[in-house]
């Protein structure tokens, strides 16, 4: 972290304000693109995971990485709690023209980041075997799972970190440098990978120090890159010390919502690890693991797109370009709408030869899992609207919506279903529990979104745009 040098190179003047003022399209294009295939590329951590895992361990092993998920999104939720609401506080005041609070901002969430998800990746290495069991591990299931998770925990707060800190890169308007951290990292991984687990015969560990190592130098580029002089906004020692009430408390208020997503989530996969495991026992867990995997690769250039257009609608909101606004949520809107309908299209027509990158023909998993990807994709049509939706609401700094929004999908409708279907229908009953919770979560969101873009359109009228 620099002492200020008065020599300091600064970015190019206009590489942020540019957010407000090039047409919607190929600005979208520019911070969008890079984005998404940095998620396509940050899939791949878990699809190439699980290929070789699915090969060099077999299904147990597929299993446990299954098992073992919740326990990683329950801790990466704290460092989203934190890069996600500082993300928002740092495009909005960049609208605004503040850059020294977007320093300020910076340097707040840089020691948050790593420091909060450290002692939850402690507390879970205290009372690892526990929570494992806690997840659904059995006596076959937990070596295996507490090899793997074990090894992630010793790195994941590098890892949250440097996730948090790519976000930060993208704000700061260079999208290509951000993607350019999930590219090292994915690389690094897809080459470790088949070098720990068959060349030196780690099995799991393997798989996890693979992963610890590629998400450890996607870290150390993304903060080399707030060091330098070339970057618009810098980490700066004074910007370090914490300040509760300016900065830490609105934005852990404004990245709760997608805290709770997360959290919710993790719960949710905990949840749904136990039911598969009382009505279809490990092969049911595994077959899970591999859906994961394939729909991660269906749901990132969502994410990404999010993630691309959220710091464009945050400046122009704080800008007051209402307008730029709305057009910026519809168009994404709409990409994100035809991106589900090609996923779920290919999830129907195909789901063998999906299932046959991670297991071999005959494997026992082939019929459990093209029922449950069938099942399990039915309403992916319709789902890219309210996750669109919550990432609107995030953006411009309305945290209640966007909370009811990730809630209702995953906490409010999804763990009741997995609760009450398998009751009626068994095993399909739990893979029913989506699109059910899909549809309704839809229905939810689509009054709501359409009531504040009516409210933008009515800010157009009073406020001339671009005026404070």
């Amino acid at each position: 972290m620099d002492v200020e040098p008065d020599n300091r190179s600064p970015a190019p003047p206009d590489a942020a304000d540019r957010m407000g003022t090039d047409r919607i399209g190929p600005l979208l294009v520019r911070y969008s693109v890079p984005a998404i295939v940095g998620m396509l590329v940050n899939a791949l951590y878990n699809v190439v995971d699980r290929m070789f895992i699915g090969y060099g361990v077999g299904a147990q092993g597929l299993a446990a990485v299954t098992i073992s998920f919740p326990l990683m999104m329950a801790i990466v939720s704290f460092s989203i709690l934190v890069g996600v609401g500082a993300n928002t506080l740092f495009s909005i005041r960049m609208g605004e023209g503040r850059r020294d609070e977007a320093e300020r901002i910076l340097g707040n969430a840089f020691g948050l980041l790593f420091f909060i998800p450290l002692a939850a990746s402690l507390v879970g290495l205290a009372w690892l075997d526990p929570l494992l069991r806690l997840m659904g591990a059995g006596d076959d299931l937990l070596p295996y799972a507490r090899d793997y998770a074990r090894v992630v925990l010793y790195g994941v707060a590098l890892s949250t970190t440097g996730h948090g800190l790519s976000h930060f890169i993208r704000s700061d308007g260079r999208p290509k440098i951000s993607m350019a951290a999930m590219l090292i990292g994915a690389g690094a991984n897809a080459l470790l990978d088949p070098l720990f687990i068959f060349t030196f015969g780690w099995g799991m560990k393997g798989a996890a120090w693979a992963t610890v190592i590629a998400q450890g130098l996607s870290f150390a580029w993304c903060f080399a890159y707030f060091l330098l002089p070339g970057a618009g906004t810098r980490l700066r020692r004074r910007c370090l010390r914490l300040e509760f009430r300016q900065i830490v408390g609105p934005l852990l208020a404004i990245g709760f919502a997608p805290f709770a997503m997360n959290l919710a989530n993790s719960l949710l996969n905990l949840i749904l690890n136990r039911r598969l495991q009382t009505y279809g026992g490990d092969a049911a867990i595994a077959t899970m693991g591999i859906l994961a995997a394939y729909m991660s690769v269906i749901f990132m250039p969502i994410f990404g797109l999010g993630q691309g257009v959220q710091p464009l609608m945050g400046y122009n909101y704080g800008a007051r370009r209402h307008a730029r606004v709305r057009h910026l949520f519809w168009t994404s809107a709409g990409t994100a709408t035809a991106i589900m309908v090609l996923g779920g299209a290919v999830s129907q027509l195909f789901p063998v030869p999906i299932l046959r990158l991670f297991v071999a023909a005959d494997s026992e998993l082939i019929p459990v899992g093209t029922q449950a990807l069938r099942i399990f994709t039915l309403a992916f049509p319709i789902i890219g609207f309210p996750i669109m939706g919550g990432q609107f609401f995030q953006a411009i700094g309305k945290p209640v919506p966007a909370t009811l929004i990730a809630l209702s999908r995953q906490i409010l409708l999804f763990i009741p279903f997995l609760l009450v279907f398998p009751l009626f229908w068994g095993l399909p009953g739990i893979y029913a529990a989506a699109p059910a919770s899909d549809v309704l979560t839809t229905l939810i969101a689509l009054p709501l979104v359409l009531r504040q873009l009516r409210e933008l359109r009515r800010r157009e009228r009073e406020t001339p745009e671009g005026s404070a």
